[in-house]
């Protein structure tokens, strides 16, 4: 696709703390690897695959450890209420009570470098890339032959499902070229059916407030870039696929140039790609999303999440809706008390100073990237569970998958990436479980520790930067329709505060769903 700019013609055109996983080799408890590989070109990079289906960034590695029931009890423990990845928040101090006294985080720090709606974007990007459709957790499947039901691009094809034509039930029967959208008696919502089920490209993006809510804006903006492109006459034949390209094309901007810095760092984002890729280089055509990202790496996000949120300002009958982000007592309640989705009701919107920095002084922040998960992640409700299947406890998930997917170790991908190891004594709290997971660790669990142990929890690190930074920036490489594909000189076209960036504060705005659009 040509590049089209705001009137539907051509357009021509380190982190604060620094990136440490390259200074980590003098941590105490890291194991300098003098064998790693040094170049790409020494590299066993994973074999091509097929877009529609997942791969292996490292085919040669080993598994972390060998399926057993040991193995298997190991991980439950780990992943448990109460084990060592539980942040234990007092959930007695209610939702306000855990926001508004410091103390209650002690154990689960907050990250004063990120936003609170940075989580919720990844999530948004993850079900833009991702959707495993058939693997069962802890029963081994071969990623080559389990079929990713995204297509792996930054297209937004959640939101735009396929097209006006094929997606009929996603657009505005008075005018095929905008996205249909509903209210939910206040401010906007998703569409809904009479049971309140989203009508929407991937039903996850209603799997919680926020995200829906995150939704709900990408549908405004668009039917927004819709009204700008049609006043600058761009013809009827042509507006659809013109704004869906500017709208596609803003959002990478901020998933490259905002995103990929905040969680992976600055200095990660300029290496990958001012020097290249190393690791993720699947052949041309060949591009696919690695289960090392999909089942462990990528699920860094978890660890973001807080315990409660202040979903608005306003929105509970003029007060504002503070909600833990799932509460077992929300089950079945129509206005549930917590802030999941599948619900309509008045106030159920989100109103975004609390998630992105309006400089209003009301944002607040994620938490930090480290081996605490907020206690309400321990009870996810089961309509937000693929097959509705227990265990119900995010953590113990993420580890059986390592299972799933015979992931290897973290050391294992440290080590093949030339990155130092972070040794044994990083994990004392997994020798208590005897089967060795101290020096073979699992790489979610891997990851999560080497962004708290090498940079203090404020972004990732070491191997599982690299490893992020690598597949997101790679797709948008490999993708021909994106803009760093096609037209690497673009930059943003639509009203921005600053002239040589555009963020999501810009993509509210424009969408009309900032705090001033609204009168809060």
């Amino acid at each position: 696709m040509s590049a089209i700019d705001e009137t539907g013609q051509p357009h021509g055109g380190l982190s604060r703390r620094g990136f440490l996983s390259g200074f980590a080799a003098g941590a105490a408890g890291a194991i300098a690897l003098p064998t790693a590989a040094s170049s790409a070109a020494e590299l066993q990079v994973g074999p091509d695959t097929s877009p529609g289906f997942f791969g292996r960034m490292f085919p040669t590695l080993p598994p972390f450890a060998a399926d057993s029931p040991a193995v298997r009890d190991a991980l439950l423990a780990m992943g448990a209420a109460g084990g060592p990845l539980d942040a234990k928040d007092p959930l007695e101090l209610g939702p306000i009570g855990l926001i508004t006294n410091p103390a209650a985080s002690k154990n689960n720090r907050d990250n004063p470098f990120h936003t609170a709606g940075t989580t919720f974007f990844g999530q948004f990007v993850d079900h833009d890339l991702t959707f495993d459709v058939s693997s069962r957790l802890a029963v081994p499947q071969e990623p080559l032959q389990s079929p990713n039901g995204r297509v792996p691009t930054l297209d937004l094809d959640p939101v735009y499902g396929g097209g006006p034509v094929a997606s009929p039930e996603l657009y505005d029967p008075a005018d095929r070229a905008k996205l249909l959208v509903e209210t939910n008696g206040q401010f906007e919502d998703l569409p809904r059916r009479a049971d309140s089920t989203a009508i929407i490209g991937d039903p996850r993006n209603d799997e919680n407030l926020m995200v829906a809510g995150l939704h709900a804006a990408f549908l405004l903006f668009h039917n927004k870039v819709v009204d700008r492109l049609r006043a600058g006459g761009t013809p009827q034949d042509q507006l659809f696929a013109a704004a869906r390209q500017l709208v596609t094309w803003h959002y990478q901007w901020i998933v490259l140039h905002t995103f990929v810095p905040q969680i992976c760092g600055f200095g990660i984002q300029q290496e990958v790609l001012f020097h290249g890729r190393r690791f993720y280089r699947p052949g041309q055509g060949h591009y696919y999303i690695p289960v090392e990202f999909q089942g462990a790496a990528y699920r860094f996000g978890h660890s973001m999440v807080r315990p409660s949120y202040r979903a608005n300002l306003k929105g509970d009958t003029g007060n504002p809706f503070f909600g833990f982000i799932f509460d077992p007592s929300g089950e079945g309640q129509p206005d549930p008390v917590d802030l999941r989705g599948g619900a309509r009701a008045a106030r159920r919107f989100i109103g975004w100073q609390t998630f992105f920095d309006f400089r209003d002084g009301q944002v607040k922040t994620n938490k930090r990237i480290d081996t605490r998960i907020s206690t309400p992640l321990f009870q996810v409700p089961l309509a937000g569970i693929p097959g509705h299947q227990p265990p119900v406890a995010l953590p113990q998930r993420n580890l059986l998958r390592h299972i799933t997917w015979s992931l290897p170790s973290g050391q294992s991908v440290a080590a093949a990436m030339g990155i130092p190891v972070l040794g044994p004594d990083v994990f004392p709290e997994l020798a208590q479980y005897g089967v060795g997971f101290e020096r073979s660790t699992p790489l979610w669990y891997y990851v999560l520790r080497e962004a708290e142990y090498l940079n203090d929890g404020i972004s990732l690190a070491g191997a599982g930067a690299r490893l992020v930074a690598e597949v997101i920036i790679g797709l948008l490489e490999l993708d021909s329709a994106s803009f760093l594909a096609s037209s690497a000189s673009w930059t943003p076209t639509l009203p921005r505060r600053n002239a040589d960036d555009f963020d999501m504060v810009d993509l509210l705005t424009f969408a009309g769903v900032d705090p001033a659009s609204r009168g809060q």
